[in-house]
């Protein structure tokens, strides 16, 4: 299970060949961090026609084979906005670096919140995964806690004189005095958890005291903030597209803040209709220096008391931006 969910958090997908308009996607040979995705894939040549007659006829025979092989190839993947892409009407927008601060490169993040003026992280990867306190002004380590065993720590919030954090596939999600950072129970739940955030029922969605959760998939999930019991889900679409992957989420002013898995871009959110109504594209944050040996963006956290800021960071980053989002 470790293997697959580094793997998860590196990408290892690998398009096809001539056959499956491999020719366009020669391009997408590196993934977000820049390492290499090819595997042992065979690119898939269809058969050529075999053509008698003089050299000039077999040359035009053998180019109108390829032509009609890329025709097909365009005929069957139409050009779209994919599920990342932000299209024209939705803005595109860019983390402003205002600061930076130390993280610590060895925590595998995958929960970032502010609250009561400390930086709550959870970080995962099975026998390794914690619940922390930091200071948000230096990014050191002011308490941490190991979960349980061998659970997968993933999101974690906020909620009154608890904190919420989920697990990856261990069907749980662990309740933690916010005081002590004493375990209190598990609760059962369905599906992953990936990312987690206390949406208090401010502006848009007129719900209140509920918590939200994603999964991986296109779905945000609403909880009950004390028996963490679902109360429905809403579909994430960006101009009508499907949007999954979503994992750690930050909730602001009634509105969602979602990292992209595998990806260097982070969507806001309308809970009330799932309508993506901004997409940040963070790529670039890290110098080649920081890069190595890092894995992907992962961890936003809104700012208290500094309207429009955030940390930002990833898993195994060496450090935190603070950011203004920014056109």
């Amino acid at each position: 299970m470790l293997a697959d969910r580094i793997r998860r958090d590196r990408g290892t997908h690998v398009h096809g060949g001539i056959g499956d308009c491999g020719l366009a996607r020669l391009l997408d040979g590196l993934d977000q961090t820049g390492r290499t995705r090819w595997g042992t894939h065979r690119a898939i040549v269809p058969p050529l026609p075999t053509v008698t007659g003089s050299p000039a006829r077999t040359v035009r025979a053998l180019l109108a084979a390829v032509l009609l092989t890329v025709a097909g190839c365009g005929a069957a993947a139409p050009a779209g906005p994919g599920p990342t892409t932000a299209p024209a009407t939705v803005p595109t927008l860019r983390p402003e670096v205002l600061a930076e601060l130390p993280h610590d490169p060895s925590a595998f993040t995958q929960g970032f919140e502010i609250d009561g003026g400390v930086l709550y992280e959870g970080t995962g990867l099975e026998g390794r995964s914690q619940l922390r306190e930091l200071n948000p002004d230096t990014g050191a380590v002011l308490r941490s806690v190991p979960l349980p065993g061998e659970l997968f720590g993933e999101g974690i919030t906020v909620v009154g004189d608890r904190i919420w954090q989920l697990t990856w596939q261990d069907g749980v999600v662990l309740e933690w005095d916010r005081a002590t950072l004493t375990l209190r129970r598990q609760v059962p739940i369905e599906g992953e958890g990936w990312g987690l955030c206390d949406d208090d029922g401010e502006p848009s969605d007129g719900q209140s005291g509920r918590v939200v959760r994603s999964d991986g998939t296109d779905r945000l999930r609403f909880h009950d903030p004390v028996t963490f019991a679902e109360q429905g889900s809403v579909a994430v679409t960006l101009d009508g597209a499907p949007v999954d992957r979503l994992n750690e989420l930050e909730c602001v002013d009634g509105q969602v803040w979602a990292n992209v898995w595998q990806t260097d871009r982070i969507v806001r959110i309308d809970p009330a209709t799932g309508r993506v109504t901004a997409v940040v594209d963070a790529a670039g944050l890290l110098d080649p220096a920081q890069r190595a040996d890092t894995d992907v963006l992962n961890g936003i956290a809104a700012v208290p008391g500094d309207d429009g800021t955030f940390l930002i960071t990833g898993k195994l980053w060496p450090v935190t931006f603070r950011v203004r989002f920014v056109s």
